[in-house]
């Protein structure tokens, strides 16, 4: 069976840093003492007050090896984003509503074509993977602490996104142009919503995001 390359927390981390339109993304090589290959591919860092805030306690990156791993890792990573960003339908801030429904309407679309691509491409292959939850349960929250909590968790998911799709175009692994281009409009596109998602979070909760390391957010 295929394991998640997103699955595993970094037990330390060493710092390295790539320019991703803007952010400075950072990385590490540390290794739980019981990861599997996949977990030992990934990057793991400490991200500080985000760190504190997510509920897996670190972001961890991933590392993989071609095309077909990141449609597939994607697609659940997709779904995840999805299934929380509908529970913004019952956010009481019109800003927020309408962030649920812009990231419902682009990831199921994208969502849609990663399955096409999956199977034109590479039928036969299996595209179940043992994804790990990198967002805790919203249903059963309401209000602030709905926003709060969906801003907190949906950040560092974009993140990992980001990073996901910059390292298949900067490694070359894309083996298809429809693939570069897709990455590239994912990781640009969730790049300039962790910006406004992390507006929202200082406007509204007094988030601290102003000190993150390696210049991650950028200017502001």
């Amino acid at each position: 069976m295929r394991r998640s390359v997103i699955a595993g927390i970094a037990a330390g981390s060493v710092l390295a840093t790539a320019t991703v339109t803007g952010v400075a993304v950072a990385a590490g090589n540390a290794q739980p003492p019981h990861a599997t290959r996949w977990q030992q591919q990934s990057y793991g860092h400490d991200f500080g007050p985000m760190s504190r805030m997510w509920p897996m306690g670190r972001m961890h990156p991933t590392s993989f090896g071609s095309e077909f791993d990141y449609l597939a890792e994607m697609v659940a990573h997709h779904q995840e984003a999805v299934t929380a960003a509908r529970q913004l339908q019952r956010s009481g801030r019109a800003e927020m509503r309408a962030l649920g429904a812009s990231i419902v309407k682009t990831q199921t679309a994208e969502i849609a074509t990663m399955k096409k691509w999956l199977a034109a491409w590479y039928l036969g292959y299996s595209t179940v993977v043992d994804y790990q939850p990198m967002m805790r349960d919203l249903s059963q929250l309401s209000g602030d602490a709905l926003d709060e909590a969906f801003l907190q968790d949906m950040i560092p998911h974009h993140m990992v996104a980001v990073m996901m799709s910059q390292q298949l175009l900067m490694r070359g692994q894309a083996e298809h142009g429809e693939v570069r281009a897709f990455a590239a409009g994912v990781r640009d596109a969730q790049h300039a919503e962790m910006f406004q998602m992390r507006q929202y979070l200082s406007d509204w909760f007094d988030g601290s995001w102003g000190n993150m390391p390696g210049g991650i957010w950028g200017p502001r």
